[in-house]
């Protein structure tokens, strides 16, 4: 790998960013320019933008980690991601944009005159934002400490410094058109090296990557391990090692027998060629066969955990707030709609890419099973599997695309947490809007990149899907209820929102601090989103039929409002004004 290639890729991606943003930020001069890009975008290039900022380092670098350790359990990640945006399609994204609001917290406010409905809305706007944020500033470290062996605390640094730079300048304005430009930079750096992955294992005389046989390495392999790590041995297996194995100091040739063994950082490892890769305890231990079957993955409740991954990627993208505000740049309802139809077709577009590298990167970067560090694999397999000035060149796309997916969706997430701040926190002490706005964006960042410097790194799909569980059990009932059910009270809407929140909240706490959990106390934890959501939903139904009296004064207009489309709308005008 040549790191200066790299660090190229990387710089220029960073460079065209902040010149972009510079560029637009000169046509940013109202509150509305930095809130929703004065509701002038056209619909085809939101979509780029939307499909910028929601195609995360989980999609670019996780999905095909995930891919590679488990196989076919995993594609269900890509499956949610593009299908979620249909449920958005049919059921939000005009209405949403009618509804006239900057933020989803307006949204609340408009449709049930509640501050402190509202209020509950900004937190959990603020909350999601954090948590998608994180894996984004964590998924930077990893590709810096990689492609270029910084620490990782660089990579989410170098990413929030270029945010704020993009955001300040020019608010949604800027971030519009840098996210577009990302988008396509994104699918031209995964899906090119492809095609000449897909060459290299064509004239490669390697097995196929679904044989029934486990992964081997092909050549003699040294591995460094940089964290400790518990590793799975399914056969005997001799190898060599320098440093400390099962506790005890190596230097030579070393026997490991069937079963777990503990390395520590710091520790080399020399695999003969034709040796079966051990796999981290936590990576599922497939045969090629098992690999490419659902329902194969050793998971307790494997079934369950599935199908409940469908249920908050599905509903969970329809909650996502950065997503959200997207609709309100366009200029009206049949505008949104076409953003959203475009949208399914760029993401499904790039997702075509990731299950190629992890078949691939079963064959050509093994290793990553012992590491657990799958979710490098769409940076170290160029050169694993083409080699040469070739691989290298491909890797310096690569790396480009990577901060492309890390600055597109950081962003995004931050300008929504700071248009959120702005609003109901900063703007009570600064009065200019603009001002106001800016100060929010710095704290929008700062606390994710805090964060990450104390939390344990997550795989970073991993990470992501917790922000969906949340999304789906607080704000997808919500939206729904919101929308397409006008007897919604102000107080129903709060107490699904309150519960909601807070099972999906304790739930990621409890599955993150104590992930040794088994039985259906483990798989329900790790996968709130099947039960969290249905009882917020049923909590506001509930809860409003028992309030009724509290049902939002004009509650008629305002569903006519979010449901009639412009046409008809302008028709009336022109109806009237005849009349007159």
């Amino acid at each position: 790998m040549n790191p200066t290639l790299a660090a190229a890729g990387m710089a220029l991606t960073v460079l065209v960013t902040i010149g972009l943003a510079a560029y637009s930020s000169r046509l940013a001069r109202t509150t509305g320019d930095f809130y929703v890009a004065s509701r002038s975008v056209p619909a085809w290039w939101n979509a780029s933008a939307i499909s910028g900022e929601y195609l995360s380092a989980a999609s670019f670098l996780g999905v095909a980690g995930l891919i590679m350790a488990g196989g076919a359990d995993a594609v269900w990640f890509p499956v949610g991601y593009a299908v979620g945006y249909v449920l958005l399609l049919a059921l939000v994204a005009a209405p949403l944009r009618r509804s006239g609001a900057y933020t989803l917290p307006d949204f609340c406010e408009a449709r049930l005159r509640s501050s402190k409905v509202r209020l509950i809305a900004s937190a959990l706007v603020v909350l999601i934002g954090w948590l998608y944020v994180l894996p984004q500033l964590q998924g930077a470290g990893l590709a810096l400490q990689i492609l270029l062996d910084t620490p990782t605390w660089v990579g989410g640094l170098l990413v929030s410094i270029t945010v704020l730079v993009v955001i300040v300048g020019g608010g949604m304005r800027s971030v519009t058109l840098v996210q577009g430009f990302q988008y396509w930079l994104k699918v031209v750096a995964i899906m090119v090296p492809v095609l000449f992955l897909l060459a290299a294992w064509r004239a490669d005389a390697s097995p196929s990557a679904l044989t029934d046989a486990p992964p081997v390495f092909d050549d003699r392999t040294t591995v460094r391990i940089e964290n400790p790590i518990t590793v799975n041995v399914s056969e005997q297996l001799t190898l060599e090692a320098e440093g400390t194995v099962d506790g005890a100091t190596v230097a030579g040739s070393l026997t490991w027998q069937p079963g777990q063994h503990t390395v520590a950082d710091g520790t080399t490892l020399v695999f003969p060629a034709g040796a079966t890769v051990p796999h981290l305890s936590s990576v599922p231990q497939l045969t090629g066969a098992g690999w490419g079957q659902p329902l194969q993955s050793g998971e307790e409740h494997t079934l369950y955990r599935t199908f409940a991954l469908m249920f908050a990627l599905f509903l969970g993208t329809m909650g996502l707030p950065h997503v959200l505000v997207r609709f309100y740049t366009n200029p009206d309802g049949r505008a949104a709609r076409r953003t959203a139809l475009v949208v399914i077709g760029l993401v499904g577009l790039f997702y075509l890419a990731p299950s190629v590298y992890g078949m691939l990167g079963r064959l050509y970067a093994p290793e990553l099973l012992l590491t657990g560090r799958t979710d490098a694999v769409v940076l170290l397999l160029p050169q694993a599997a083409v080699g040469g000035l070739a691989g290298q060149w491909l890797t310096a796309l690569v790396a480009a695309g990577a901060a492309a997916a890390f600055l597109a969706t950081a962003t995004g997430l931050t300008v929504t947490v700071a248009g959120v701040l702005s609003q109901d926190v900063v703007s009570k002490r600064v009065r200019d809007p603009i001002v106001s706005f800016r100060i929010a964006a710095a704290a929008a960042v700062l606390v994710p990149l805090l964060l990450g410097l104390v939390a344990e790194s997550l795989p970073l799909a991993r990470a992501v899907s917790l922000a969906f569980a949340v999304a789906a059990a607080t704000f997808s009932p919500l939206l729904l209820l919101g929308i397409w059910w006008p007897k919604l009270t102000d107080a129903g809407a709060a107490a699904g929102l309150l519960l909601g929140g807070v099972m999906a909240t304790a739930a990621i706490a409890i599955s993150t601090l104590v992930p040794d959990l088994a039985g259906w106390p483990g798989a329900l934890l790790s996968q709130p989103a099947a039960w969290a959501m249905p009882a917020a939903l049923a909590t506001m139904v509930g809860v409003s039929l028992r309030t009724a009296h509290r049902i939002t004064p004009g509650v008629d207009r305002i569903m006519i409002r979010l449901h009639t489309p412009e046409a008809v709308a302008v028709q009336r005008t022109w109806t009237a004004r005849g009349l007159r």
